[in-house]
């Protein structure tokens, strides 16, 4: 099938099939190496990325349904080589070991402060729960993901 979704800001029309998975187009058909396959099961959350606005497991994510969607990952959140406030977060707050599973936290607490940048820390642990990182304690992430918030404010 044809495939024609917005990646990042750019148009893309990529044959594809139907079961292919966006994890598999972003690395494999577009070069985007950033989002990670971690568990390929969507357990562990280092393929999310954003789609329409909501975080998404990129591994279980079908091709069939991703027609005209605006896809949003690691690569597109920066831009002319400045950081993100939520990736200037992880890194002031010590909140990146390996860096593996960073990806994948950065873009789903992208997705929450699009949409409610005003998250109690209830729903910042909520958005950060659906998560694995094997390399730091989760404290630095929650601390990142509150200075982010922070930073994102007084933009």
């Amino acid at each position: 099938m044809e495939l024609k979704l917005s990646i990042n800001g750019k148009t893309y029309s990529i044959s594809v099939d139907p079961t292919d998975t966006l994890l598999h187009i972003l690395r494999e058909k577009v070069s985007l190496t950033g989002t990670k396959n971690g568990c390929n099961q969507g357990h562990c959350g280092a393929c999310t990325v954003v789609v329409n606005g909501k975080a998404v497991k990129s591994c279980i994510t079908k091709a069939r349904k991703l027609e005209n969607a605006d896809v949003i990952t690691i690569e597109g959140i920066s831009s002319n080589f400045n950081l993100h406030a939520i990736q200037e977060a992880f890194i002031e707050a010590t909140a990146v070991q390996c860096g593996f599973c960073t990806p994948g936290y950065i873009m789903e607490l992208f997705a929450l402060f699009s949409t409610s940048p005003n998250a109690n820390i209830e729903e910042i642990h909520k958005s950060l729960e659906k998560h694995l990182c094997r390399c730091t304690g989760y404290q630095p992430i929650v601390d990142a993901a509150l200075l982010a918030q922070e930073k994102i404010k007084n933009a």
